[in-house]
């Protein structure tokens, strides 16, 4: 290995020496720790500390960096407390996720870190949210996020370079391609000769790097550091680089053919370096042994500390609290005036009113600024707000939900249309898996708003018309509001964007410009978790939300011999339950309408939660009303046959006659 200072001075030069020899020891002590059980998993980064000391080093204390779970040198250079590394990596209090979850999964607004998610590629994107908010704040600040080559693979590498490409967003995309993703290897992951290779695409600066030569790393990524803080652009970088050991160490390394072991092994990074620090007279004998001795005593002293802590303890309490970041609702009382406007009418002025609010929010979507929206909600916004707030992205869904993270870790505030509530399969995963666990890992919120146009009605066929709630009413740590009228969506919007946790905010097309109600002109919220009822009667309990409530409306008024307590959910989490609970005590029947399919939807949880909670009270079993289980068709008769509005009044007269 070729070497060159650069002109780095003498103490920069032992300085990387020790970055990349810190995080080796540590792991070497890790690997003793595994076999002796007293750590469950180890993912080893072992002959490729230059990399991630390297990169650390060029960034600054306030610029993000996403590492993967081979950064170890990323956390040590940051200077986190080995004591809390250490406690993490065994479950224990004073980690950084409660015991909730492992290694290197974590994040830490202290030192800048934000940790990674097993599925890899939503980290991709959060930095694009993260460097979109520097750019929109004027921070000149870099993102660095890291992937291994196995994870380019992955859709979400290719939106994220996309979308920092198209916005200029000033981030760094760090590639460790260390010849195997697991056990496969490189020529069964891609077909082009280079990762590099890939940015070409994009349009995009790429470069290779020597990922074991700590002074080309450094040197290269510290000028290319300075230069995106002056002139913001994303750069793909691939270091080339080799795993000495196992995916993680359960996994061996039987798979690679032990002449590229030697072969990487003559490469270390660490020894290489120590050689050619010693032939420039920089690093000695007794230097070497003087800073080894000082890392061991501050391991070990850091070791005990971790091991004398007690075994993580929790309550149902505390666990189930943490879910969600704690939200104080403020109820802001609408003015006098009003105006009959549509239920689009409402959103669209809830939208607009928030960000006069926050002039940190963001709206994120496809078609979204001149044009306004499919649905013309956000017409007239970007003569309003501009075109950096209210931002056209690429067909990208999973990437924009994850951006929209990033935005709300660094500072703002972020809503995202999904164009259509059926896309949302395409952003599915950052959703379940980042937005709703977040909080709970490690104590970021998820400032996000994810807007879901839905429903049936309107002939748009299978791929346009689902109404796909119970997709995230199973998921801890999403909210979800679904009003029926305009004065709730408005209300209820406002709120959704105050709340600094994750709200996917169901709004169903057919009612959109159909629905009028008198609406205050001013701002104003609703709470979630309060039901609204809407009728009074002794006989049954109708339960509903979304087009159900205006389907049960019709029914009641054309036959008002049906003496029902009407209860429009307006949020499905949290669901108000007791309002279900008090009206059924009264009534002693019950039924519960929705347009989703009937199987595994909302309306079994609450079924089963009125058995449990009101048995003795009821006069008849529970009935749920869904539409059938198939896809939504688009022909007319057929959309009719498959809603279950033609059959609602048939079963509540066979639920009275019980």
């Amino acid at each position: 290995m070729q070497f060159k200072h650069h002109g780095l001075s003498s103490e920069k030069l032992l300085e990387l020496y020790k970055a990349m020899l810190k995080p080796r020891m540590i792991e070497e002590k890790m690997l003793i720790l595994l076999r002796q059980g007293k750590i469950s998993k180890w993912f080893s980064g072992i002959g490729q500390e230059a990399i991630s000391a390297g990169v650390a080093l060029c960034l600054d204390p306030e610029e993000y960096v996403l590492p993967m779970h081979r950064n170890l040198g990323i956390f040590t250079t940051r200077k986190v407390p080995l004591n809390r590394l250490f406690s993490q990596w065994q479950g224990k209090k004073s980690g950084f996720t409660k015991g909730r979850d492992r290694s290197f999964h974590f994040g830490t607004q202290e030192y800048k870190i934000i940790g990674m998610i097993s599925h890899l590629g939503p980290q991709l994107g959060v930095a694009d949210g993260i460097a979109l908010a520097d750019l929109l704040k004027n921070n000149k600040r870099v993102t660095a996020v890291f992937t291994g080559e196995g994870a380019t693979s992955e859709g979400d590498f290719h939106e994220a370079l996309n979308i920092a490409a198209v916005w200029n967003l000033p981030v760094l995309f760090c590639v460790e391609n260390n010849g195997y993703g697991l056990s496969t290897p490189v020529s069964e992951q891609f077909k082009c000769k280079h990762i590099a290779d890939k940015g070409k695409g994009y349009g995009m600066e790429s470069y290779i790097i020597d990922g074991n030569n700590i002074l080309e790393v450094y040197t290269r990524v510290m000028a290319l550091s300075r230069s995106l803080r002056q002139r913001p652009r994303p750069v793909l970088l691939e270091f080339k680089t080799f795993r000495m050991r196992g995916h993680e160490e359960a996994s061996g390394t039987k798979y690679v053919p032990q002449p590229l072991l030697d072969e990487w092994a003559a490469r270390d990074p660490i020894e290489n370096y120590a050689v050619y620090l010693k032939e420039e007279g920089i690093l000695t004998e007794e230097i070497e042994v003087d800073i080894k001795k000082e890392f061991i005593h501050e391991i070990d002293e850091n070791l005990q500390l971790a091991f004398e802590e007690e075994a993580i303890k929790s309550s149902e309490s505390v666990e189930i609290s943490d879910v969600y970041k704690e939200f104080v609702y403020q109820d802001i009382i609408p003015s006098d005036k009003q105006t009959n406007i549509r239920l689009v009418d409402a959103i669209s002025a809830g939208l607009r009113q928030s960000m006069e609010q926050h002039p940190n929010l963001v709206i994120l979507g496809q078609d979204i600024a001149e044009y306004g929206g499919v649905f013309k909600v956000t017409e007239g916004f970007v003569e309003a707000f501009g075109r950096e707030r209210v931002r056209n992205t690429p067909i990208c869904e999973s990437a924009v939900v994850s951006a929209a993270m990033g935005l709300s870790i660094n500072g703002m505030k972020a809503v995202m249309e999904m164009q259509f509530a059926d896309f949302v399969s395409s952003g599915f995963n950052p959703i379940v898996n980042y937005l709703a666990k977040v909080h709970y890992r490690w104590n970021e919120p998820a400032d996000v708003v994810i807007r879901m146009p839905c429903g049936a009605g309107v002939g748009a066929g299978p791929f346009h018309s689902q109404t796909n709630e119970a997709w995230f009413t199973k998921t801890p740590g999403l909210k979800i509001a679904y009003p029926a009228f305009p004065y709730d969506a408005k209300g209820l919007m406002a709120t959704a964007i105050n709340d600094p946790n994750p709200v996917l905010f169901f709004e169903h097309k057919a009612l959109y410009r159909s629905v009028y109600q008198e609406v205050p002109d001013s701002y104003y919220t609703l709470p979630f978790g309060k039901a609204n009822l809407l009728r009074e009667g002794e006989d049954i309990t109708l339960v509903t939300y979304g087009a159900g409530v205006h389907w049960a409306l019709e029914i009641l008024k054309a036959n008002p011999d049906i003496k029902a307590d009407l209860i429009d959910l307006r949020t499905l989490q949290p669901l108000d339950l007791p309002a279900i609970f008090s009206s059924v005590r009264r009534t002693g029947k019950c039924m519960v309408i929705q347009e989703d399919t009937l199987f595994g939807g909302i309306a079994s949880d609450i079924a089963a939660s009125v058995m449990e909670e009101c048995f003795e009270y009821l006069d008849a079993p529970v009935k749920r009303i869904g539409s059938l289980e198939t896809p939504v068709p688009f022909a007319r008769p057929l959309e009719e046959m498959y809603l279950p509005k033609g059959r609602i009044l048939k079963e509540i007269r066979q639920l009275l006659a019980y």
